[in-house]
């Protein structure tokens, strides 16, 4: 019997530290992105060239970024419509703000990152404190950021980013051997994956995911759940200010600029297998989930698909998801 169990243990092993990564079910996301993947090198096989590979990653960093923060507040079991507004408005103010110094961008940055903070404070105590249902109180907060960075440029955006400020979106380690250049975005975009990830196996992270699950039960073992879900909301809008310094090198500053992103960045949640309701669902495939998003729509472009077929892309795989989930849901309920 020895003989037999010991050759095993090293495979079991490896199997079930897979098993925890993506968690129960996302592994799908994973083999999907590989399919998508292998159906771009077919239709374009320099896509798979290493700076090719690396653009896409540079272009996919500010949803993977997203994807991270929807991930906290969705899996604490909670909504937030407000980050594709908030990245509008973070770009707008940066550059009229900063127009063009140098020297304003440290103080703009810092700047951003307190009020995106306090943008997800306000989300996260309504919710809680209040009991508004998320979904209403960032719809609303959606709305207010929208209009009033409207109100105040006038429906058209004036000044200018500095260099400083674009250089994280759109520039990187140059002159390396093959790959040419390794963008700062993706190391960024690493980096928060790494951190989110030791968060969700820090007690925090087990909290939120419990409370997720059921906040009535992780109440009742002591946490405060309302912390826990404010903390989640601030973790949102702190991450959508880190995308809104990337999309700002790397787009620019349009009227348009964070349009739809909280739908991009739900769609690539639920598609990473993250329920819809909270408790389940794993960082790492919804930061998969956020890839897939960005390598599906590339295939799109591969194909000279209308860029109007995303929107009704995203509805379906959201649709398909809440159905899916509920149907779990249903079937644990006995």
């Amino acid at each position: 019997m020895t003989r037999t169990a010991v050759p095993t243990a090293p495979g079991r092993i490896a199997r079930e530290a897979v098993s925890r990564l993506v968690g129960g079910g996302s592994g799908t996301v994973f083999a999907l992105l590989i399919l998508i993947f292998a159906v771009i090198f077919a239709i374009n096989p320099s896509f798979a060239q290493p700076p090719s590979m690396l653009a896409f990653a540079k272009q996919a960093a500010p949803l993977v970024i997203l994807a991270v923060g929807q991930y906290f507040v969705i899996v604490s079991g909670e909504l937030d419509l407000s980050v594709g507004s908030l990245v509008g408005a973070q770009v707008v103010i940066a550059a009229k703000l900063i127009d063009g110094e140098e020297s304003r961008t440290v103080p703009v940055i810092l700047l951003m990152i307190a009020f995106g903070a306090l943008v997800g404070l306000v989300n996260g105590l309504v919710t809680t404190v209040l009991r508004v249902p998320s979904i209403i109180t960032t719809l609303g907060t959606m709305l207010v950021l929208y209009g009033a960075i409207r109100l105040w440029t006038g429906g058209a955006p004036t000044g200018a980013l500095s260099e400083a400020f674009r250089r994280p979106g759109r520039g990187g380690i140059e002159d390396l051997p093959v790959i040419g250049q390794l963008p700062w975005a993706l190391l960024i975009a690493l980096a928060v994956g790494a951190a989110a990830l030791a968060l969700t196996r820090s007690p925090y992270g087990r909290t939120l995911i419990a409370t997720g699950d059921n906040d009535t039960a992780a109440a009742f073992s002591g946490a405060r759940v309302w912390r826990v879900r404010t903390t989640a909301f601030v973790l949102s809008s702190l991450l959508a200010t880190a995308a809104s310094i990337l999309i700002g090198g790397f787009a620019g500053v349009t009227a348009q600029v964070g349009d739809g992103l909280e739908f991009m960045a739900i769609t690539a949640v639920v598609l990473g297998g993250v329920v819809l309701g909270g408790g389940r669902g794993t960082v790492i495939a919804a930061m998969a989930g956020a890839l897939t998003v960005e390598a599906l729509f590339t295939l799109f472009n591969q194909l000279f698909l209308p860029s109007t077929i995303q929107p009704t892309v995203q509805g379906l795989i959201i649709i398909a998801a809440v159905g899916y989930a509920a149907r779990q849901r249903s079937t644990r309920s006995p």
